[in-house]
Order: structure tokens, then sequence, then C-alpha cells
């Protein structure tokens, strides 16, 4: 069985074991990973589908992934939705309730209704990542990644100002080569002239994979982005049928809010045995889609 073959097998099947083996096996003589000892079959399986059960490759990513942890502390120790409640009230954030037509998760950020003066790019960020963790656990959106929107309307010199080199960079790695997800498309809307600037900083460290799956909808975005997603997936802010926009962002709030806990225990012990309570952590995704599973 090829790569993309081995994704559709169910996480606890026999046949995945021996490249699990294989990859717990690199991780474990990694001299950078010394004090880690203990990599669930879970946390690896995520690592293989992000490069189609290539272990090397595989290796490679979860090296990336932790590295980009330790050096980020910044974001990634604070892994806690109430911290940045504010923030998600304003309506910044929504993954959409259905997946598209390629079963990818769709994301919508805001980034009109993020305030700079009140929140810091790091905060911003943050949200980014604990959305990214919880929905990596999903095995649906393993085997078809994501796709992004974001929406650029009432971007200003106080965003970018916030926007340094460093910062960039961070932002590119997980978008290419740190986090165990398959990004399927970048739609940008409403995007102003003085945003390029901060566009052409992130831009070289992309790969060129990841440049073409980049769109530019501009201000009338309405006719181009129905080219890409469906009018019943969509909020009517964007062309669509689906839900009041604020609505889907109260919901991914909250479900966000629920998943407090788990994003405590991500953020203290990442490649562990995760303890996920169903009652809180399970959300809709459309028909066939694996809600937090292994299996």
């Amino acid at each position: 069985m090829n790569g993309p073959q081995l994704s559709e097998v169910p996480d606890d099947s026999e046949l995945l074991e021996p490249f699990v083996r294989g990859l717990r096996r690199g991780a474990l003589r990694a001299g950078e990973l010394r004090a880690v000892r203990t990599f669930s079959r879970g946390f690896l399986v995520k690592f293989l589908r992000a490069r189609d059960f290539d272990v090397e490759l595989s290796l490679k990513l979860l090296l990336n992934y932790q590295r980009w942890r330790r050096e980020s502390p910044e974001i990634s120790r604070c892994l806690s939705p109430s911290s940045v409640l504010g923030l998600l009230n304003a309506s910044y954030h929504a993954v959409l309730p259905q997946r598209d037509h390629a079963g990818s998760r769709v994301l919508i950020y805001r980034i009109g209704q993020w305030n700079p003066k009140d929140w810091s790019a790091f905060q911003v960020f943050r949200v980014s990542l604990m959305t990214s963790e919880i929905i990596s656990m999903e095995t649906e959106t393993q085997r078809r990644g994501l796709k992004v929107i974001f929406d650029l309307q009432g971007w200003s010199l106080g965003h970018a100002w916030q926007i340094n080199p460093s910062l960039a960079r961070k932002i590119s790695s997980v978008l290419s080569d740190s986090f165990p997800l398959k990004v399927r498309g970048i739609h940008l809307v409403n995007e102003p002239m003085f945003f390029w600037p901060v566009f052409a900083m992130i831009r070289p460290f992309l790969p060129d994979k990841i440049k073409q799956r980049i769109h530019m909808h501009g201000s009338d975005f309405h006719d181009s982005l129905s080219d890409f997603f469906s009018p019943a997936l969509l909020p009517p802010d964007y062309g669509g049928e689906g839900p009041a926009i604020d609505d889907m962002c109260q919901d991914w709030t909250n479900q966000l809010l629920q998943s407090e806990n788990l994003l405590q225990q991500i953020a203290a012990h990442p490649t562990a045995d995760i303890t996920i309570d169903p009652d809180n952590c399970l959300m809709s995704g459309g028909a066939g889609t694996e809600q937090f599973s292994d299996g």
C-alpha cells in the first residue's frame, strides 16, 4: 500500500504498526528529543499521515514541531482559551461546522476583529495554534487537511507593526514544515494595499507548494470564493447560505473553552496519551467525520 492508501486505514490497524514503530524508534534515538521518553501512537500517526507514511519525512516534521515549540514558548506554553476570551468573543475566529467537498476543515480568521491595542500578535497566533492542535486530532482532518480564509478587512498599520521578521518566520514554519496538518488552501479576502509589505515578509519562507495554494480574492470576492467553496458551507457574509459568521465564531469559542483541560495537557506533554472527555470535546464535521478518534 502507498502512503495515501495507508492514510485511509483506521488508526488502530496492524498495517500501521511497522511505520509507528519506525517513527518511534527514530524519535527515541534523536539527540534533541533526549528528554522525551513517551511517544503515544496517536501522536505519531498524526505525523505519519501528514507525510503520507514516509517515516524519514515524518521524523523530520516531528523534530521541527518539537523545535518550534521549544523556540516559541510565548505561544506554545499557554494554550488557554480563557486567556484570550476577549479576542474570541469579538468573533475573530471560526471553524466551519461542515467540511468542504474534499473533506477539508475550513477555518476563517477575521483580522479586523483583532484590536492590536488589546491583543499582541503572539496572543493572536496562540488562538491559531489551539485550533490547530484540536483539529489535528481528528482522523478525517489528518487525511483531508485544512483550508483557511483570512478576511483582512480592517487591517491597519497597528496590525502591521506587530508582525516582525521573527514572527513571520514562525508563521511560515507552521504553515509549511512544523505542524502535522496538510494546508490545502489559503484564501485572502479584502486585502488592502498596505498588507503587501507583511505578506512580502512571510512569502520567502514558504515552500513553492504552499505559495501555489494561496489565492487572492480582493474585495469583490463572493464569486471567486464560490469557485472553491459551496455556498451551503459559507456564512452569508462570504456569499454563502450557511449559519451567520457570528454564530459560527461563538460555537467555536465554546468548543475551545470546553477543550481547556485538553489543551493544557497538550501544552504540558504534547507527545503523551491525551485524556479526552467525549462529552466536551466532540465537534460536528459533516457526514463521515471521525471525532478525536484514534480508530
